[in-house]
């Protein structure tokens, strides 16, 4: 069976290549993110493979892996990312927002607070332009409030 490649395949493609993160100067140094880099490939057009290495804030050596599809049948984006520092496997489910360039993913995860629930998580992948990149971590509270985790910008390296 063949895929046929659809227009968002053609948006996974320009995650490709070797993107690093632009460190934050902003926050406190202990906070900041450094020295991680991210390569992203495609398998066949279809599927986007984002293998992520560096340092974690604080310290540590991490490595993450990523994969993204477009599951047609669903009208939706798919996929999946785990992380070296965690033994969740996080599930995504997402779509395309054209006002705002950027890709919203859906998933679910442990409430680091307290052990055995789960919160709502979405992931947000901005392409600025053709070599900078943004990505913002939400999560949502009780009140239904979406919060940002986190957000990191990206160049493209190579």
């Amino acid at each position: 069976m063949n895929v046929d490649i659809q227009t968002e395949h053609h948006w996974l493609e320009k995650m490709t290549g070797d993107w690093e993160i632009i460190p934050d100067m902003s926050l406190p140094e202990a906070e900041r993110t450094t020295e991680w880099v991210e390569r992203g490939r495609m398998l066949q057009g279809v599927w986007l493979v984002v293998e992520g290495h560096g340092q974690m804030p604080g310290g540590g050596e991490a490595a993450t892996l990523m994969t993204l599809g477009f599951d047609r049948a669903k009208g939706r984006f798919v996929g999946s990312w785990a992380g070296s520092m965690m033994d969740h496997l996080w599930v995504y489910d997402g779509h395309w927002n054209e006002a705002h360039k950027s890709l919203s993913l859906d998933c679910e995860g442990p409430d680091w607070e307290n052990p055995g629930q789960t919160l709502k998580y979405r992931d947000i992948y901005t392409l600025n332009d053709d070599n900078t990149r943004t990505l913002t971590a939400m999560v949502q509270s009780a009140d239904g409030e979406w919060k940002r985790l986190m957000q990191n910008h990206y160049r493209r390296v190579g």
